[in-house]
């Protein structure tokens, strides 16, 4: 055998990938933010869809409603109204819970699986325990999505540059819930903020002269994915409700 045969490029970047792998780390880690998207050269001609057409007309309606159909000064003024109007067209599920909630969770989109019940799946499951934790029943918590229904690679830029932002603080108003947890940094900029750069960030909302604590913290599928997240989340819960149990 010539040992003096070099691999080609591709080999070797696969090898020395393979070994981190086998040594435990498999993702990249760095604390400054970092703006991947930002040399990445946009196509010259546009890109043939590879979606079903069903999915695709769902995004498309999902993505330019918020723009032009939805007026936001003519929402409907109570949460009976409301809940009427976001089901007012098929496949979408409703949120769930009542008004003036101890606690209200915001998600971007309902689960896969959700049809009449949103967190109907795996993330509905770990919301549940959290909340048993909390020491919350079912009926001290609104549950609420960003969007009426599980979207596959929805451009979330351009939802929280549309009114998509503006229907879920409507919402938020509407419900005017004690406290407000975001799970997912995809519809942190839709209350005013950036995308959190740690696992748990407190924030304060304000709506109609009022402010409304806001714990924004990942997505409930990353917290699944990354249980010791959840340790994070729950440190910043105490911080946030009893100071004295945090330290």
């Amino acid at each position: 055998m010539d040992t003096g045969t070099q691999l080609p490029l591709c080999k070797e970047l696969e090898a020395a990938f393979d070994w981190w792998r086998d040594a435990g780390v498999d993702c990249d880690f760095e604390d400054a933010p970092v703006n991947w998207l930002a040399s990445v050269p946009q196509p010259a001609e546009p890109v043939p869809s590879t979606q079903p057409p069903a999915m695709a007309e769902q995004r498309s309606e999902l993505v330019a409603a918020p723009r032009a159909a939805i007026d936001t000064g003519h929402l409907p003024k109570d949460l009976t109204g409301f809940a009427d109007w976001w089901l007012s067209a098929p496949e979408r599920v409703p949120p769930r819970g009542r008004k003036h909630a101890e606690l209200m969770v915001a998600v971007p989109e309902p689960e896969r699986e959700d049809r009449d019940v949103l967190l109907s799946g795996p993330q509905g499951k770990l919301l549940a325990s959290m909340l048993r934790a909390m020491q919350l029943e079912a009926d001290q918590v609104y549950v609420a999505s960003a969007i009426p229904r599980h979207l596959p690679g929805a451009d979330w830029q351009a939802l929280a540059s549309g009114q998509t932002g503006a229907v879920l603080l409507h919402h938020v108003a509407l419900v005017s819930p004690k406290r407000l947890i975001s799970f997912g940094g995809n519809i942190l900029p839709f209350f005013g903020n950036d995308l959190p750069q740690g696992s748990a960030v407190l924030h304060k909302i304000n709506l109609e002269g009022r402010s409304i604590p806001l714990l924004a913290t990942r997505s409930l599928p990353a917290l699944l994915d990354r249980p010791r997240w959840k340790g994070d989340v729950w440190k910043a819960w105490l911080s946030w409700t009893d100071p004295a149990q945090a330290g």
